[in-house]
């Protein structure tokens, strides 16, 4: 459970006005001094996240943010961070100060947890002040971080409402049968921490053992002899995206082909979308803004995909020089009109929940999305190739 990894875990995130005492029931819930507590209104300046497993619904990641009522410039950029945890919460908890009756910006925060159809819970904290404790009711609980007052009612009750909305969808496991061979074709990855796999292999990995079937892994280099030793050819190769075109030579066309990075964006995004989205590349002009996204955040090596391979791609495909924008982790603009094309990572470190609200952005805004994987088999003239395992998919190409 604690090596779950974030994008995989419940999002349960404190919401509420400065000094209602949302880090102190964050420290009751999680039952850790995870968050500063103090009597200065404004302790919490940037969202605060810690895992933990909450029973009987799983892993989850518990996230403090700072007071919605936030004031000055300085406050109003971390009302805005505290805006877009609202993008990856599964369930929110707002909390109110019992003693005080519910203000503007409690009434503000409500709606746009409405508007987004995110489940939530009421915590009316700071009852032990009050004569008399009033009854919970629906989602409204009546708390006391300071002497643990129906916390354990508040966890109940919040496992139950943050029950993830669907089954997750498989990510390889539903197009292998058991007995099935997977090649999983993995170059050394420098971005990668020496002696990992970066974590879409891993998820892979794990995903086809759970079908019955091999997951067989080997460098680029070593792909033809692989290949070559196998008795019976596999069902599928699955490849990093940055080798794509050198290891579609390799492989027969009556293997199937993909990445890592297509498997993704069908796991936690729209790959029917993603897909669509590949050909605005072609459609780009001199000065043309780009915006290149990544979920997680990493230290930039020389020769990263995100800022020098990929632009390096597409400015030699096109001939042109468009304008890119980078941006990682928890960023991504909310105005997207001054884009012509959106490229997103895998999504692997993101809450499915983040990632349906960023497609929803290009989509309601009419700007194409597409991800790192299926630009990269569609510079290379493979991509009918790499979505024949999708027939769905694979027709609005022309293909099965």
């Amino acid at each position: 459970m604690n090596q779950t990894p974030a994008g995989e875990r419940v999002h349960i995130a404190f919401f509420g006005r400065r000094n209602a005492g949302k880090s102190s029931l964050v420290n009751a819930f999680t039952g850790q001094e995870t968050s500063i507590v103090s009597d200065v209104k404004g302790t919490t300046t940037d969202p605060v996240s810690k895992a933990m497993e909450l029973l009987p619904l799983g892993p989850v990641q518990i996230i403090d943010t700072p007071g919605i009522d936030d004031e000055g410039a300085l406050g109003e950029l971390r009302v805005r961070r505290t805006r877009q945890v609202l993008n990856k919460t599964d369930l929110a908890v707002v909390v109110a100060d019992a003693t005080l009756p519910l203000g503007a910006a409690e009434e503000e925060l409500l709606s746009l947890i409405r508007e987004k159809e995110i489940p939530f819970v009421m915590a009316r904290n700071k009852a032990d002040l009050l004569p008399a404790v009033p009854e919970g009711e629906g989602n409204t609980l009546w708390v006391s971080a300071r002497t643990g007052l129906h916390i354990h009612e508040l966890k109940e009750l919040a496992a139950r409402l943050a029950q993830p909305e669907e089954p997750r969808r498989p990510l390889v496991a539903d197009l292998l049968s058991p007995g099935d061979t997977a090649v999983l074709v993995v170059p050394i990855d420098k971005a990668a921490p020496k002696g990992r796999l970066i974590l879409p292999q891993q998820q892979t990995i794990r995903d086809i053992l759970e079908a019955g079937a091999s997951a067989l892994v080997c460098r680029d280099s070593e792909l033809p002899q692989t290949l070559e030793k196998l008795t019976v050819p596999p069902r599928m190769v699955i490849t990093d995206s940055q080798v794509f075109g050198a290891v579609s030579k390799l492989v027969p066309e009556s293997v199937f082909l993909t990445s890592f990075s297509i498997l993704m964006a069908r796991y936690k995004g729209d790959l029917p979308l993603a897909v669509a989205g590949a050909a605005a590349v072609d459609r780009l002009r001199d000065g043309d803004k780009v915006l290149i996204a990544e979920g997680c955040t990493h230290h930039r090596q020389c020769g990263d995909i995100g800022t020098v391979k990929l632009p390096g791609w597409i400015r030699r495909r096109t001939g042109v020089e468009p304008e890119f924008t980078f941006t990682s982790g928890g960023q991504f603009p909310e105005d997207l009109s001054p884009y012509k094309l959106v490229i997103h990572c895998g999504a692997c470190t993101l809450p499915p929940r983040e990632m349906r609200y960023r497609l929803r952005c290009c989509q309601d805004q009419g700007v194409p999305v597409t991800n790192y994987g299926i630009l990269i088999a569609y510079l290379n003239g493979i991509l009918p190739r790499t979505v024949e395992l999708f027939p769905q998919v694979a027709a609005l190409l022309g293909g099965a």
